[in-house]
Order: structure tokens, then C-alpha cells, then sequence
């Protein structure tokens, strides 16, 4: 099913990382040297990261296992079935923190999991690399065990977690893990590995870029002499004082952003969370050979028969151009994992792949995405990178698009010309999100303004499939200069272009806008004012969300201590279940069941032009 040939049988499990004893055995080996334990399925393709770090230290010249979705809940088997690795453990909760995975806004299970075959609900336990942890820890205690993933990496220094309403120490406290690869970890896992080969104990390497680690308060450890440091507040300040907290997520995510980190250290009781600078941007060429890797692009065949895998299923025919976000959106945690500096692929790589995609037997003739976080970053970078290496913005487009920024998508729109040209291609479709706001920035150079347009221009016509998606995300200034995002008024240049486009070319597609409800500044009258601002667009909003605090975004900071990281102004934010579902129910005030209730809450407000708005008498 997943391989969609017919001739499924004459693929060798040879060709994915080894899952199992027989597996193992069929490839001679009599030990692998790591075992790879993952909250995902199995899915060899460049999108999963378990496979992406399993194939890097397969390159390295290590013998590498994947355990995928192993069970906590029985006689442990799964993690005793492969035996010690000569190595180490590695562990990922997968593509999503586990909790954000298990729960919605309201901290309901959700019923299905992406993850997992057939959607399957309940494939790996909440905090799944604190449960895998301390099960490997228990069974193996001289096995040293590395974790990463977006998981770890999100949860690296004091964080709170809102679906257990505490506030947290590193997660490198609760995993008892030995070494924390935070990021894209490539470049870490290589360098770590490498260590090893040469012949240093895994517990003496302390010196690598983006790990982090736990050592006692007086413990000396190797590092490197020229990174300079930082001292956070200790855990326990953290807990005394919300402000502290606040004081320490500026910091942390001004290191995040730098070209230049410095390394960062916390106390927690008697211990130091020591988490050391990250790695300079990647080159084109580094990013490239990720992509060179040997994957299948397909699901393991363990899974044959056993349904469909949503999240392989969304992007098996989609092709990624690039890494980072220079947006620095206050509720997004892209800029904290992956940086705010974008690393693009050379042209010759992303089309090596859409030819590679074009040679899947079910593919049919449609590329689903090219894109990245936000797809209209693809190789932007600063004018003169002397300029970023000293600048401390987390964002290069708010509150205005840096002079230093080079803007122009002239190269985006020849790419997406030729990856239409690769034979075999009907469509290539542009799915990730568009930054509208540096489209119609105006430049000094009116040739970069008009490529811009012509840019959007091209998406609209030729690479949209009857839907155009944005993320406007609200209305109200107020909310908005807390989001980082620009003013809803270039939303509006946005949908009249838009029209105007359609209606040349003869087309009837839809503009899709995304609205968050319940973020930090939003109360009920700036939800009031966003619905009847939409409702003038004749919008009837489909693509919303409740606010839900993460770990280590800005807006989960405001959430939990009340405070502006930035500013240290006190912010409200709506956190009673009730307060959030009045907020989320004026997304839908064209719902009957919601009239009564809303025009209610506008009246305790005193705005009678809202209700005329929204439900007066045309």
C-alpha cells in the first residue's frame, strides 16, 4: 500500500535501518552500534527526522537500529529486543512534542495521531522521551543515552508546560539523559560522532556545539575557551518569581537567533545545565548532502497492511527547499528549533528530488509542496552578513522588513518555473505558508518590487489548487504587535490582489486566512472586532485555532508569568476554559447557537456598532 507497487515482495528490508533481531541478523551485524528509539512510525524520507539522523550516522560508518513506536505499557520487550548497542541510545518523541501530539488547546485527547498508522491514537506515551529514557536508564544504567528531537530541544532550559500547568527544569533532569542534541542536530551527531571514533568516552564529550548536558555545581568539564557565557536564572528563581522566567526566555531566544551564541548556563538544586553555543548557519552544500542520503522515501514495510501513515501520506510528493524563519511569530516555535537565519538548497538539489519524486509509481503528476517553513524565504539572506552577525533581532520583518534584508523572490519564481518544466510534472504546488508582508514591501529598487508581484502573480495562477492560504492570524493592532505580525491592513492589499488576479485569468479560487483566538492581548473585544472585520470580507473562517501554549515561544512566556520578556509589561491573557471558548465562538458568530451569547457579551462591552455589525439588520 505504502510503496503503491505490485511487486511490493521484491523490496528487501535491506534497504531501511534494521528494526528487528532478523533484520539485524540478515545484515551479519552481531551488534548495532546505537539503537534509535522514536515516538514516530518508521518513515525513511527526509521529512522525519528519526530517519534524516539515522541515515547521518549511518553515513559516519556506525551500524544503526530504529525502534519505532516501542511499547511502554507491557513487559518492556521492545526495549530489550535488540539487546546493548556498543555505543549508546539515541531518542526522539518524534516530529511533534508528544504532548502537543496527545492533546488539543482545551487539553482534550485528540482521537488520532499523524504519526501512526492508520491515525492510531495511543502509539507512545505522553512525555515520550522522559518515559523511553527512564525505561532504557533502568534496563541498561551503564548504556549512556543521547535524546533530541523537537521535543528535547523545546524543553532544553526551564519551560512551563501547559497541559500539566507546572513549570519545568531542563528535560535533561527528568530523562537522567546523558547528552541533549538541541536543533537540526546533523552537524552535532557527526562532530559527536566523531569524538567517539577518536577514541574520547561519551561522557567526556562536553565540547560539541548544540548539545547540552547536566554536571554537579562544582564539576570541571571541557569546553571550548573562546565561547563566551551567560548566566541564566536558577530554576528555583524561576519558580520564585515569574519575572525571572520572563528575564530568562529573552535571552534565550536572542542566543537562538545569533549568528554567534553564547553558551548558556542555568542551575537547577545542586546541578548546572550547561547548554553550549550553536553551530553557524549551514552552507548549501552541507544542506544539500542531507538530501543525498540514501532514504527509500517510504514507510518500512512493517507497516504493510496496517493503514495509511497521515503525515507520509501529506508530504510523500512535497520537496523542501529551505530551513529557518526570520518571522519570529511570538506562538511559533520554528526560530527556537531551527534558527531565524534561512538555509536554502542549491536549485540542482531540489530539482534532483522533484525528479526523484516523479519516479514514485503512484505518483501521479502533482508535486504537493515546495516550500519550507514559510515558502517565500527560500534564500534570503542578509546584504552584508557583517550586519547579522551583530544584530539581535528575533525578526528581520517586524516591526519592519530590515533594509538589510534581500527580499527579492525573482530566484524563487525561476525555481518554481523549472521544477514545472521537470518531465513528468502536470503541477507543482506552493502549500506552505506565504509571507505576504515582504511581498509588498517596497524596495529602493522598483525591479524587486515588480519580480515580488510577479511572484505572488505566479503562485496565484500556477501553483495554488483552487485554495490560497495565509495567516493574518488577527485583526487587532494591539494583538498583532504582540504576535510580531504585521498590521491586518497589508491583509487587505493581500485579498485585492488576489481578486484582481483571479478575475484577469478567468479563475474562482479562495483565499483561505488563518485567525488564532485566546493569544496574549486578545480579550473579547478584539475577537469581536476580528469577526466583524471578516465578516466585511464575506468571510465565514474556517482555518482557526485556540492559542496553545508551548514550550519556549515568547507567547507561552506572556501565558504562564503574565509578563512581556522584552518589555516586562504585564500583559493579560485569557486562561479559564470558559473565557477561551467565548473568545474561539466569536470565530463562528454566524452559528445560531452562538447569537444569544455573543450579543450578550457585546453588550456587557457596550458596543452596539458590533452588534449591529455582526448581527443587525442589512
Amino acid at each position: 500500500m505504502f510503496l503503491a507497487m505490485e511487486d511490493f515482495e521484491r523490496y528487501s528490508t535491506r534497504r531501511w535501518l534494521p528494526t528487528t533481531v532478523k533484520e539485524v541478523e540478515a545484515l551479519g551485524w552481531d551488534q548495532p552500534d546505537v539503537i534509535l528509539f522514536s515516538g514516530d512510525a518508521y518513515v525513511d524520507h527526509p521529512s522525519f527526522g528519526a530517519a534524516v539522523i539515522g541515515r547521518i550516522m549511518e553515513r559516519e560508518g556506525l551500524r544503526v537500529a530504529i525502534v519505532p513506536q516501542p511499547n511502554w505499557q507491557d513487559d518492556l520487550r521492545d526495549f530489550k529486543k535488540l539487546g546493548k548497542p556498543k555505543l549508546f541510545f539515541a531518542i526522539t518523541a518524534g516530529c511533534m512534542d508528544s504532548m502537543v501530539n496527545h492533546y488539543t488547546a482545551n487539553k482534550r485527547r485528540r482521537s488520532n495521531d499523524a504519526y501512526t498508522p492508520d491515525g492510531r491514537p495511543g502509539a507512545r506515551p505522553d512525555y515520550a522521551s522522559v518515559v523511553y529514557s527512564n525505561i532504557l536508564k533502568k534496563i541498561y544504567p551503564e548504556i549512556p543515552v543521547l535524546i533530541g528531537g523537537i521535543e528535547a530541544s523545546l524543553r532544553r532550559v526551564t519551560h512551563y508546560d501547559y497541559w500539566s500547568d507546572q513549570l519545568k527544569p531542563s528535560i535533561l533532569v527528568d530523562t537522567k539523559a546523558d547528552l541533549l542534541v538541541y536543533g537540526m542536530g546533523e552537524k552535532s551527531i557527526v562532530e559527536f560522532i566523531q569524538k567517539l571514533k577518536s577514541g574520547i568516552p561519551f561522557q567526556e564529550i562536553t565540547d560539541v556545539p548544540q548539545t547540552a548536558f547536566m554536571v554537579d555545581q562544582t564539576a570541571d568539564y571541557k569546553t571550548n575557551g573562546d565561547w563566551e557565557e551567560l548566566e541564566l536564572n536558577s530554576h528555583e528563581a524561576c519558580l520564585k518569581e515569574k519575572i525571572n522566567y520572563a528575564k530568562n526566555f529573552r535571552h534565550i531566544e536572542e542566543e537562538s537567533n545569533k549568528m554567534v551564541s553564547r553558551k548558556l548556563i542555568q542551575a537547577w538544586k545542586e546541578k548546572r545545565i550547561i547548554i553550549n553555543p550553536s553551530y553557524p548557519l549551514l552552507t548549501t552544500n552541507e544542506l544539500d548532502s542531507y538530501y543525498t542520503l540514501p532514504y527509500t522515501r517510504t514507510p518500512h514495510p512493517r507497516y504493510k497492511n496496517k493503514g495509511a501513515i497521515p503525515a507520509y501520506e501529506m508530504i510523500r510528493h512535497s520537496v523542501n527547499t529551505h530551513r529557518g524563519c526570520f518571522g519570529g511569530c511570538t506562538f511559533c516555535t520554528i526560530s527556537a528549533h531551527q534558527g531565524k537565519f534561512i538555509a536554502s538548497r542549491s536549485e540542482e538539489s531540489v530539482l534532483a528530488e522533484v525528479r526523484e519524486v516523479t519516479q514514485m509509481a503512484d505518483f501521479k503528476g502533482y508535486i504537493s509542496d515546495i516550500g519550507g517553513p514559510s515558502a517565500n524565504m527560500y534564500k534570503m539572506e542578509g546584504k552584508h552578513l557583517v550586519m547579522c552577525q551583530a544584530c539581535r533581532r528575533p525578526s528581520c520583518i517586524f516591526p519592519d522588513v530590515c533594509t538589510n534584508l534581500n527580499t527579492d523572490h525573482r530566484g524563487m519564481t525561476s525555481l518554481y518555473r523549472r521544477v514545472s518544466a521537470v518531465p513528468g510534472v502536470k503541477k507543482a504546488f506552493v502549500s506552505s505558508g506565504i509571507r505576504y508582508d515582504i511581498i509588498f514591501h517596497k524596495t529602493k529598487d522598483e525591479q524587486v518590487n515588480k519580480g515580488n508581484e510577479e511572484y505572488l502573480e505566479n503562485v496565484i495562477t500556477n501553483h495554488v489548487s483552487g485554495r490560497l492560504k495565509v495567516a493574518p492570524e488577527h485583526t487587532a493592532d494591539k494583538v498583532l504587535n504582540i504576535m510580531r505580525k504585521p498590521s491586518f491592513s497589508i491583509f487587505f492589499k493581500l485579498k485585492n490582489f488576489f481578486d484582481k488576479v483571479n478575475a484577469a485569468n478567468g479563475l474562482r479560487q479562495q483565499l483561505i486566512p488563518y485567525f488564532i483566538s485566546s493569544h496574549p492581548g486578545s480579550s473579547n473585544a478584539e475577537m469581536a472586532e476580528l469577526a466583524a472585520e471578516t465578516k466585511g470580507l464575506d468571510f465565514k473562517l474556517e482555518q482557526v485555532q485556540d492559542f496553545t501554549p508551548t514550550p519556549m515561544t515568547l507567547a507561552t512566556v506572556i501565558y504562564y508569568s503574565g509578563y512581556h520578556p522584552y518589555t516586562l509589561e504585564k500583559i493579560s491573557t485569557a486562561r479559564e476554559a470558559n473565557k477561551k471558548l467565548t473568545q474561539r465562538k466569536f470565530f463562528f458568530w454566524y452559528k445560531p447557537e452562538n447569537r444569544s451569547e455573543l450579543i450578550g457579551e457585546l453588550r456587557k462591552m457596550n458596543r452596539p456598532d458590533l452588534e449591529q455589525k455582526l448581527f443587525g439588520k442589512k
